[in-house]
């Protein structure tokens, strides 16, 4: 099961970057967030979290690994994708549920951000310059 998802929220912890063998050919590139969507809601003094909740968020892409170092904790994010009801079976053979997003875009929001730093993109003379 799977449905369209967009969401704001907050990277709760360090992303994590995995990789997957993928028999012969490049292998398949992870990298996951554990974001909380909030519900802020306005009030007097400014805004309340009502109902807001913990997802993990998938990014499958060739160029993750570089991203795993621009993504940070506390980061504010606007997530795209969809919703996976992923069951599964603990180490006591007890059936669980988790919800996951596969995210198709995963926007940085300007907040809490003190300084952006662009690079160029690397050139296939890049990489043969630093090549022994």
């Amino acid at each position: 099961m799977s449905t369209h998802f967009f969401g704001e929220g907050n990277i709760g912890s360090a992303p994590e970057y995995r990789e997957f063998a993928n028999r012969n050919d490049e292998p398949r590139r992870l990298l996951r967030l554990n974001v909380y969507f909030d519900n802020p809601i306005p009030v007097k003094d400014g805004y309340e979290d009502r109902g807001g909740f913990w997802a993990p968020v998938e990014i499958w892409h060739r160029d993750v690994e570089r991203w795993s170092s621009l993504y940070q904790k506390g980061m504010r994010v606007l997530v795209e994708g969809r919703c996976i009801k992923d069951e599964w079976e603990d180490a006591d053979e007890n059936t669980r549920v988790t919800f996951k997003i596969e995210a198709r875009r995963v926007g940085i929001l300007p907040y809490r951000i003190d300084t952006v730093m662009l690079g160029s993109k690397p050139t296939s003379t890049d990489s043969d310059e630093h090549q022994p």
